[in-house]
């Protein structure tokens, strides 16, 4: 997306807020507030999250791609279209077989 700003009350391609770039994971902010966050993200072929844990839950929605989403060592695949809620204080973790973008939404209790 080439406007660095999202515009509030503009509509907006979710899957173009972010780019693929080679080896790398790219992430953008949309929303951030005491309520919450919402966060798009990119991750190329081979790159992903670590295994960790979050004070609350947080709602995983794949924006492009597939994912494998590891809960509790459990493994999950989604795919474009595909979401899943990660419950709080479990470890989750992320990892891309091939790349794929994913909106991550985050809300405090």
């Amino acid at each position: 997306m080439a406007d660095k700003q999202i515009r509030k009350a503009k509509g907006i391609q979710l899957a173009e807020v972010v780019s693929y770039e080679k080896g790398s994971i790219v992430s953008r902010e949309i929303v951030n507030n005491k309520a919450g966050t919402v966060t798009a993200f990119s991750f190329d072929k081979g790159q992903g999250l670590s295994e960790h844990v979050a004070p609350f839950d947080a709602l995983v929605y794949i924006l492009d791609g597939a994912a494998k989403i590891l809960i509790s060592d459990k493994a999950h695949f989604l795919k474009k279209g595909e979401m899943i809620i990660m419950p709080a204080n479990k470890p989750h973790a992320l990892e891309a077989e091939r790349k794929f973008k994913m909106l991550l939404v985050m809300i405090r209790p």
